[in-house]
């Protein structure tokens, strides 16, 4: 074990040579993630803002307008169709929101509920939006779902007189639901958050921010554990070792030691920093983000050893390591919501590992999930390490 520490400090040592190092370690990260996650904007968030034309114009049209300008993340403009349609077509907005006429008709009926919602294409922001405006329309439609629900238990118990009577007693059922959604203490909510099986999630661009950017931050230098192996070699560090004591498991479990431990304090300040400046909720499961730090940080340092037994020099290491992480940071959906790919990339993008690793610290972050929320994508990762890990140690070589 004092073999392992001293090859890991000497690594440490070595990488930390130069004070340029902090520059990749913390200062870009911070810099990346304040901006990406509108650390400028007024309240830390700008709001997204989203054209609304409104044909109906009844209650629960209103309704609908009023549910969707509570939202912290949209900025409401109410336009004629034309006007709508024209600046939309100017991209000067990512969605455009029709309500047609019969909005409220339809609802009141128990007919599937329909609007016009018009998106840019592979647009974040419109992600976004379309997120918002289905859980206002589920906001709204929830009274109305609980007045059926009584009216069918009525019935079955004991059969209305006549249609007037149901008619009385939908809108009693209505409106007693409506009352009682309105007096919903904030407690709810919080649970609301995590009871997320559906797929609902509350969408946070500086949570996306700070979950992407510690990714993509963290997997590069682990990467780089490939430029490790290349300088040992081309240095003759590893030919020397085999006239030492220390055997190769020693010399790599020191290697891959030093890395991941320096990773893990690189994303715990990472965290610290989403948490104090960012103000992003890190901090619903310490269990489950540890799972997912680890496991994460695991296959990174494996997929690192792995690369450094197929390349030779240093500077071949270095390159390959910024451009795979780089890629594979924005296909896994670090730089933007993995929602705004065309169906067919979101799915192939799951042979990543920095997929699985995204999806697991969203979920963490925007769906509130535990442990057994991202049980998944932590087996996952750790299947990615034991592969690469395997390979590596096979392929080590000392020349």
């Amino acid at each position: 074990m004092r073999k392992i520490i001293a090859i890991a400090w000497k690594d440490a040592t070595i990488q930390f040579s130069s004070p340029s190092s902090l520059l990749t370690f913390i200062i870009l990260p911070i810099i990346f993630t304040f901006f990406l996650g509108g650390g400028l904007s007024a309240g830390g968030e700008k709001a997204i803002d989203l054209l609304v034309v409104d044909e109906d114009g009844s209650a629960t049209a209103t309704a609908l307008l009023e549910e969707l300008e509570a939202s912290k993340t949209l900025a409401v403009i109410q336009v004629d169709r034309q006007e709508g349609e024209d600046r939309f077509a100017d991209e000067k907005a990512p969605a455009l929101l029709i309500i047609p006429s019969g909005f409220e008709d339809a609802v009141l009926e128990g007919q599937t509920t329909e609007v016009n919602f018009q998106k840019l294409e592979d647009n974040s922001e419109a992600v976004v939006v379309e997120q918002t405006v289905l859980t206002a329309i589920s906001t709204i439609e929830r009274p109305l779902i609980v007045a059926q629900t009584s009216v069918l238990v009525a019935d079955s118990v004991q059969p209305f007189g006549d249609e007037l009577a149901q008619e009385s007693y939908f809108a009693q059922s209505m409106s007693m639901a409506q009352e009682q959604f309105n007096t919903i203490p904030i407690r709810v909510l919080v649970t609301q958050k995590k009871e997320t099986a559906e797929g609902v999630f509350v969408y946070d661009s500086s949570a996306q921010a700070s979950a992407g950017q510690l990714i993509t931050w963290v997997f590069i230098p682990l990467l780089s554990t490939s430029v490790l192996f290349a300088m040992e070699r081309t240095r003759g560090t590893l030919r020397r070792l085999v006239t030492t004591p220390t055997s190769s498991a020693t010399f790599l479990g020191g290697a891959i030691f030093g890395q991941f431990s320096t990773a893990f304090i690189q994303m715990l300040l990472l965290v610290g920093f989403g948490v104090w400046v960012m103000k992003v909720d890190w901090g619903e499961s310490p269990l489950a983000l540890l799972v997912m730090l680890v496991t994460f940080g695991l296959a990174s340092v494996a997929f690192g050893t792995m690369l450094g037994t197929f390349i030779k020099t240093e500077s071949q290491a270095n390159n390959l390591s910024i451009a795979l992480g780089m890629s594979m940071a924005l296909l896994g959906g670090c730089w933007y919501p993995i929602e705004a790919f065309p169906d067919t990339v979101a799915t192939v993008v799951h042979i990543l590992p920095t997929t699985w690793a995204m999806q697991g610290l969203t979920d963490i972050l925007m769906s509130g999930y535990g442990v057994g929320g991202i049980a998944l994508e932590a087996a996952v990762l750790i299947g990615f390490a034991i592969v690469f890990f395997v390979i590596g140690i096979l392929r080590f070589r000392y020349e």
